[in-house]
């Protein structure tokens, strides 16, 4: 069964939630043959039921002891822009989609989305243009992130984030 695995890691973002549950999303993943759809919804006042959306199977839950088989099982994972979530998800060599909170003040989520966008490792929208990016979005032009080396994930942070 094609899955999407969602998460917010342990921040609060509900819209998150909201958009990817909606009639429209819901609709558009059915299109692109997703069945299943797993929802990490965090300390998020907003927690589905099984029957919220009418295309798809859904799963919630707030936390897990690890969320690595989730992704694992996911063809598509769909997480905020927190770098714990983004290089895990990176890590598990899965497709994925970041979806910024541009709630955020000061958002460095986004300078991190665009760098590893820019360098072909993952897509990412916000919940304003979640649909129209589940639309077009062409999974087969990310790059894997080479794996192994920290040090290169803390050079990337760092450029990212404007340290060196």
């Amino acid at each position: 069964m094609k899955t999407v695995f969602v998460t917010v890691g342990t921040t609060r973002f509900d819209e998150l939630i909201e958009s990817v549950t909606s009639s429209e999303v819901a609709q558009v993943l059915k299109a692109r043959g997703y069945e299943r759809l797993v929802l990490q919804v965090g300390n998020g006042s907003f927690v589905p039921d099984a029957a919220s959306c009418a295309h798809l199977s859904v799963e919630a839950y707030r936390f897990k002891e690890s969320i690595a088989e989730d992704m694992r099982q996911a063809d598509l994972v769909i997480s905020h822009a927190g770098a714990g979530s983004c290089l895990e998800a990176l890590g598990a060599g899965r497709p994925l989609l970041v979806v910024v909170n541009d709630k955020l003040m000061d958002n460095h989520q986004l300078e991190l989305a665009r760098q590893l966008h820019m360098d072909h490792h993952l897509l990412y929208c916000t919940c304003s243009t979640l649909t129209e990016t589940l639309k077009n979005m062409d999974l087969s032009v990310l790059q894997p992130f080479p794996p192994g080396h920290p040090e290169l994930f803390a050079n990337f942070l760092d450029k990212a984030l404007g340290v060196k």
